[in-house]
């Protein structure tokens, strides 16, 4: 079996960062946009791509993940030879170990890969919105002769700090790296995703592994080896959307961008389409006296209250004289008569009861959001 690329999604990450949203769930399967799941866009950003092996390595709080991704019909994965394939960490008879790291992930799962005999390798995280079709950036690595090609864009230069930034030479060749540099040489950032010609990147795997002092980590410890090394290491520009919702605020966000008509993420494109696994569900039912302004609402919602720039996903029951505004609502929340909430994010099957009050002060130029599971 030959397949020119294959493709190894991270997905095993806890999301410390968004609380309560995964206390019982890995970040990649947390619902975005009401019928969707962060995981979705990797998934179909494949399917879009012509990339019909996907390794999908999870970790923490599997369940819900493994069970939404099934055999990965739903992307059109689910191929005799190749398809979406679960890789928990492997845990033999003689014990094993969890991953301890991003390289220290794919090293585990050498292989998985090597049975399909790739020449390439792309690396993908699970908790990243956007649309990329990573056949132009392997053509792109085809083109430079590279060993690897990091996918890069433009960032404000008041916000590079906060990532990892790369500077270029003319022809996009790698010529300095910088982790979160107080003073960035460049506004280039690292967008986590990388295409490695397998063979450069296995010998590396294998170095990195019986090294005790690397931490396994692919920003940390391999890529800096290759740089160290020579090898051919390339920017690959991208220009569109992409958001890491990692932070309930990032997260929020990138929802309400969804509502943006001045945003360029456009979910009603047919041409490059993001799939999910849902269920077909009866048609929502907004009440004569229901108001509903500038928001997005999922199958099988009754809405009866006042929503106001809100995504209600699928099952929410809003009653009357409920006012709710710049809010996300998960699956199977019932909000009872009469409670007030703005600026907050209500947990899959949550009960919100009546006398509940989130009312953010006017003078609050940035609000807080607050997350409410109960």
């Amino acid at each position: 079996m030959n397949t020119q690329c294959v493709a190894m999604l991270l997905a095993g990450g806890q999301g410390s960062r968004l609380g309560s949203l995964t206390i019982n769930n890995a970040k990649p399967a947390v619902l975005f946009g009401g019928k969707y799941r962060i995981i979705d866009f990797p998934l179909s950003n494949c399917m879009n791509s012509d990339i019909d092996v996907v390794g999908v390595l999870t970790q923490y709080r599997p369940y819900i993940l493994n069970n939404y991704i099934g055999d990965g019909s739903a992307w059109a994965l689910d191929q005799v030879s190749g398809g979406a394939h679960i890789l928990p960490p492997y845990m033999g008879e003689k014990g094993g170990r969890w991953y301890s790291g991003t390289a220290d992930a794919i090293f585990q799962n050498i292989d998985f890969i090597d049975r399909f005999d790739p020449e390439y390798v792309l690396v993908l995280s699970g908790d990243h919105i956007y649309k990329m079709d990573y056949s132009e950036m392997l053509s792109f690595h085809k083109e430079k002769e590279a060993d690897l090609s990091i996918a890069v864009m433009e960032v404000l230069w008041e916000e590079a700090h906060r990532f990892g930034i790369v500077a270029t030479n003319v022809l996009d060749r790698i010529i300095e790296f910088q982790e979160k540099p107080s003073k960035p040489k460049s506004n280039k950032a690292s967008m986590g995703i990388y295409i490695f010609s397998w063979k450069i990147l296995k010998k590396a795997l294998l170095e990195d592994a019986g090294n005790r002092e690397s931490k396994h980590d692919f920003g940390m410890d391999v890529i800096p080896m290759l740089y160290e090394t020579n090898k051919r290491i390339f920017a690959y520009p991208f220009s569109g959307y992409w958001r890491d919702v990692g932070t309930i605020k990032s997260y929020y966000d990138a929802n309400m961008d969804l509502l943006d008509s001045s945003c360029d993420f456009d979910l009603t494109d047919r041409s490059f389409r993001i799939f999910s696994n849902n269920d077909s569900r009866h048609p929502q039912f907004i009440g004569p006296e229901a108001k509903v302004t500038d928001s997005l609402i999922c199958d099988g919602c009754m809405i009866f209250g006042q929503v106001e720039h809100s995504i209600i996903s699928h099952d929410v029951v809003i009653h009357k004289n409920t006012i709710l505004k710049n809010a996300i609502v998960h699956t199977g929340a019932i909000i009872e008569d009469g409670a007030i909430l703005e600026d907050c994010i209500i947990g899959a099957r949550a009960r919100i009861k009546g006398d509940a009050r989130i009312i953010q002060a006017k003078s609050n130029k940035t609000p807080e959001i607050h997350v409410i599971n109960s």
